[in-house]
């Protein structure tokens, strides 16, 4: 208990301490799609569904793998490569990777988080000539890797927001990235991997780097209120939430997020499944009515 308040301290700290420079003109792209690969629910029986993340954008000619999925069974091949193959995407027609944080459910499973590394599949496949954006120290034996611990732009019109740090219970001090696209004539898209780093601070990021106004906010936030999944998803209520393992996310917590993004106006907003219980999705989806958008693997989200 004492190793977690302090920290708490520390996450603290780097927050109040930390004032991002705007980034200006970092370019913009005319199109943007975001194909979830690894997520909970699955758009048809050919594709599978796990509590993992791994989301597919392509931005104009640019295709970026967000986070690499779970597979908590440690398949041959993994859920993510299994969805690659049948929705027709190659790890050749990669331009880039992001790793959102190294928690196993976005690095590719346990092994790969103890680790200290990242995967697509146990028998990892050649990742020679990509470049991976990290948010913490990892390594990878044939992709060229990146530690991006500030703001970084990777392509002309999309970045990362930087780390923002968060202290979990038993996950230790954690540093998370989100990424963010401009769409011309639009504005920025923002893809989170668990929203670890509170709604509340993302959005503060973001208006700290960005004059162009918020469009859209697709991704993980951890809200597992409700046990509306108990196999594979009890853990969710208990660690990462940013509090004591007692101490839980609450109802009143998710209407305060639905208010604060409201008040951020998006017109766009998908909530991840991997890690808010359905009642959380639910009430997004009810809240944002025609602005919802499903994150399901093998559906394909247009901005």
């Amino acid at each position: 208990m004492s190793r977690f308040s302090q920290d708490k301290r520390k996450a603290e700290e780097a927050w109040s301490s930390y004032h991002p420079e705007p980034l200006g003109d970092f370019g913009s792209v005319d199109s943007l799609s975001i194909l979830p690969l690894s997520d909970w629910y699955a758009d048809c029986d050919d594709l599978v569904g796990e509590a993992g993340v791994s989301y597919l954008l392509r931005a104009d000619d640019k295709q970026l793998l967000f986070d690499t999925g779970a597979n908590w069974k440690k398949e041959e091949p993994s859920p993510l490569l299994r969805n690659m193959k049948e929705l027709g995407v190659t790890v050749d027609s990669l331009d880039a990777v992001v790793i959102s944080h190294t928690h196993c459910d976005h690095t590719g499973g346990m092994d790969a988080m103890r680790a200290k590394t990242f995967v697509l599949s146990p028998s990892d496949p050649d990742l020679t000539g990509l470049t991976v954006y990290v948010p913490s120290a990892l390594t990878h034996p044939t992709a060229n890797v990146v530690l991006t611990e500030e703001p970084k732009v990777i392509f002309p019109g999309v970045c990362t927001i930087g780390v923002i740090w968060r202290a979990l219970w038993l996950l230790g001090l954690t540093p998370e990235q989100a990424l963010a696209v401009n769409v011309r004539g639009k504005g920025i898209v923002l893809i989170i991997g668990c929203g670890h780093q509170g709604l509340s601070r993302i959005l503060k990021r973001t208006s700290q780097l960005f004059s162009e106004p918020l469009y859209g906010v697709f991704g993980g936030l951890h809200y597992p209120v409700t046990a509306s999944r108990t196999k594979g998803f009890v853990s969710q209520r208990v660690m990462g939430t940013g509090k004591l393992p007692w101490q839980r996310i609450t109802r009143e917590e998710v209407d305060d997020a639905v208010d604060l993004l409201a008040t951020a106006a998006p017109s766009l907003v998908g909530l991840s499944a991997h890690d808010s219980c359905d009642w959380s999705v639910n009430h997004f989806r009810e809240a944002f009515g025609d602005r919802y958008r499903d994150i399901i693997v093998g559906r394909e989200i247009l901005v």
